[in-house]
């Protein structure tokens, strides 16, 4: 936890400091759930699209660092910052709870999980068994052409972390990974991986080998681009030490 964290008085309620430039802020959405029916036509809320466009808020946020591991936040002041009503907001959060991410405090609001470093390699080690034995089959058996149908996917994260946006990078890594494992047609194993992609994502409470820097950022993007020319070659050999590599050398993809 952080000193401004800890210098509360036991069971204060974390209030999100007045936002920054650059500090996340869902924009009000136009049209869709908040815009005015026409004359005359009746329409059901699109309460679930409002829920997920705060959920996705709220991810980036957790990736970013802007909601902080041992904070507590309230659904009232996340909802104000948002421009939403706190439905929404406490709905998200919900969801968030469910997946590890954020802990229901009754009558005060949600806490951040707090995680170590051991918490990110024992979800590096459960993803690599299952992503590392996947990708070198799809190596062997994937036709060149449908690899190239991921490098708009690689030069996204690329572009992410030489902007050093960590949000954007996290969504844009998931996604490569993501149609990688697509190509299995196994929708089950995409969706536990896809899981366990994003709790590797989530903050971690004090020091952590989470590249922070664009060149750090960079660095790792780096790694998609390069596995992507070895698969579009048929080069099992080098894209099993990439892969390999690729969980036990980063945290973060």
């Amino acid at each position: 936890m952080n000193d401004t964290a800890a210098a509360r008085p036991a069971g204060a309620t974390s209030v999100p400091q007045p936002r920054r430039p650059g500090q996340f802020r869902a924009p009000r959405p136009q049209g869709g759930a908040f815009a005015a029916p026409a004359d005359g036509e009746r329409r059901l809320p699109e309460r679930h699209s409002v829920r997920d466009q705060v959920l996705n808020a709220l991810r980036s946020a957790l990736v970013s660092g802007e909601l902080r591991p041992g904070d507590v936040y309230s659904a009232p002041l996340l909802a104000e910052r948002y421009g939403v009503s706190a439905t929404p907001v406490r709905e998200a959060m919900q969801l968030l709870a469910r997946e590890g991410a954020v802990e229901a405090m009754p009558n005060r609001g949600f806490r951040i999980a707090e995680r170590s470093a051991r918490d990110l390699a024992e979800l590096a080690e459960v993803r690599a068994l299952i992503e590392v034995p996947v990708v070198l089959g799809l190596a062997r058996t994937i036709a060149p052409e449908r690899w190239e149908s991921l490098r708009p996917l690689a030069a996204a994260t690329v572009a992410a972390a030489a902007r050093g946006d960590r949000a954007a990078y996290a969504e844009s890594d998931r996604l490569f990974h993501r149609a990688m494992l697509e190509l299995s047609g196994n929708l089950q194993l995409v969706a536990v991986a896809d899981e366990l992609h994003r709790r590797s994502q989530w903050p971690v409470s004090g020091p952590s080998r989470t590249p922070s820097r664009p060149a750090e950022l960079l660095a790792d993007a780096t790694e998609h681009a390069v596995l992507l020319e070895a698969l579009v070659a048929g080069d099992v050999v080098t894209v099993e030490a990439l892969v390999r590599e690729h969980f036990s050398g980063s945290a973060w993809g």
